[in-house]
């Protein structure tokens, strides 16, 4: 926008220059060529009134007046004595060839033709001036295009920066950052949509606002009967000597352990939908390493062993909001861990590019069907595995939404050779956000 601004400017100063300074240079040079044209014929008219006298007197005076002015105008034979069959019946002049001709018939008395005279003038001097004055009216009128598209510039930028101010604090929005106002400044529009877009800031404010103290008495109410819940069953099944009573008790703590896997997903996704964070530069390698060191326990009791994988140098960072690698990488490892068998491996791989990260984790359990890959990602859908028993289904569609939410993708392949599933996911590297 700003670009087509200063072109509009300077284009309107260039109409505007054109309009006022070509015809001007037109009016000059007409002007000089006429001057030139009155001068060259006023001397040809002397010298043929001297040649039509026809006494030797207006002859000897015009022989003076020719040598006198060949020598004071450069050119060789800038005057000529035309005989009568030559002379024209009135004057003439053409321009061309570097000189203005100018041909005046000589009469005597009576009004016989006796002669003519040429003159010829030769129009280098009258040339160079013309280019002076085009050339200085074309100089002028470049200065004044740069001195305009300067101004253009500057204009441009002030006009558009209630915008550029706008659009700061959308992407602020769009990033997480609730907190984000735009100053109201500019024109009366400007003004406008700001106040309106503040309004609406504030309004979503409010709303994330609620749904945090929602999830915050969700998280407490629903949690706390689920616990006293399990407590009662677990003291009924240490007190119940009935086998048969001991199976419906454990069936029914199962139960509540699903119900509170569910509940603690619901609420995981209802803050991810929430966005009441915004990204920030993390450290890949320390938290992959943190999350692996929670998971090496639970897995060395099943034989399974936790393998991580890449070159990583001084980083790579990402660009993630604060919590959600964590609860990605538990989903994952969890699911993993389920559906591997005893003395399998996983695989924690991480390959990076200038602008993202590439965060793999391969097991080698059942894996995954087409259909079931195409369905692995929607809310209460189980598939395989322990997680398919007792899960909350859940688990993927927490990672799909954590890791869309911070700009990145996740998608389900083959592992390669172990028959097992890949998840992959993409993250945006941290110098992403320094080039934008």
């Amino acid at each position: 926008m700003i670009r087509q601004l200063i072109v509009s400017y300077v284009l309107l100063v260039a109409v505007a220059l054109a309009a006022f300074t070509v015809p001007v240079a037109f009016t000059l040079t007409a002007q000089l060529r006429g001057d030139t044209e009155q001068s060259v014929q006023r001397e040809a008219r002397t010298m043929a009134l001297m040649l039509g006298g026809g006494d030797a007197a207006s002859r000897a005076a015009f022989e003076d007046l020719a040598e006198r002015y060949d020598d004071d105008t450069p050119g060789a034979g800038t005057i000529t004595e035309l005989a009568p069959a030559q002379a024209p019946a009135r004057t003439t002049k053409h321009w061309g060839g570097g000189h203005l001709t100018v041909t005046v018939p000589a009469k005597a008395a009576n009004g016989e033709v006796v002669g003519a005279v040429r003159v010829t003038y030769p129009t280098a001097d009258l040339t160079r001036r013309l280019w002076r004055i085009w050339g200085f009216r074309a100089i002028l009128a470049f200065g004044v295009l740069a001195v305009a598209a300067g101004l253009g510039a500057i204009v441009a930028r002030r006009l558009t920066r209630p915008l550029r101010q706008l659009n700061d604090m959308a992407t602020k929005l769009s990033d997480g950052d609730l907190t984000a106002r735009s100053p109201v400044t500019g024109p009366h529009e400007t003004q406008t949509l700001a106040l309106t877009l503040n309004q609406a800031g504030e309004r979503l404010d409010t709303l994330i606002a609620s749904q945090r103290i929602f999830v915050a008495d969700a998280s407490h109410q629903l949690r706390t009967p689920l616990t006293a819940l399990r407590l009662s069953l677990d003291n009924i099944a240490d007190g119940v000597d009935d086998d048969f009573v001991r199976e419906d008790v454990e069936q029914a703590t199962a139960e509540v352990v699903r119900m509170n896997r569910l509940v603690n997903g619901l609420l995981v996704l209802a803050r991810a939908e929430a966005k009441v964070t915004a990204t920030e530069a993390l450290p890949l390698r320390e938290l992959v390493e943190e999350r692996l060191s929670v998971w090496r326990p639970a897995a060395e009791e099943r034989g399974v062993s936790i393998v991580l994988e890449g070159e990583f140098g001084g980083g790579p960072a990402v660009l993630a909001s604060p919590g959600h690698l964590d609860q990605v990488l538990d989903n994952v490892l969890s699911n993993a861990l389920e559906v591997s068998p005893d003395g399998a491996t996983i695989t924690v791989r991480v390959s990076a590019s200038p602008d993202a990260v590439v965060l793999s984790v391969l097991d080698q359990g059942p894996g995954m069907s087409d259909a079931e890959k195409s369905r692995a990602f929607d809310r209460f859908w189980r598939g395989q595995g322990l997680t398919g028993r007792s899960g909350s289904g859940l688990g993927l569609a927490v990672v799909k939404q954590l890791v869309t939410d911070d700009g990145g993708t996740v998608a389900l392949r083959d592992a390669p050779g172990s028959g097992g599933l890949c998840v992959e996911i993409r993250l945006r590297a941290a110098a992403q956000r320094t080039n934008a």
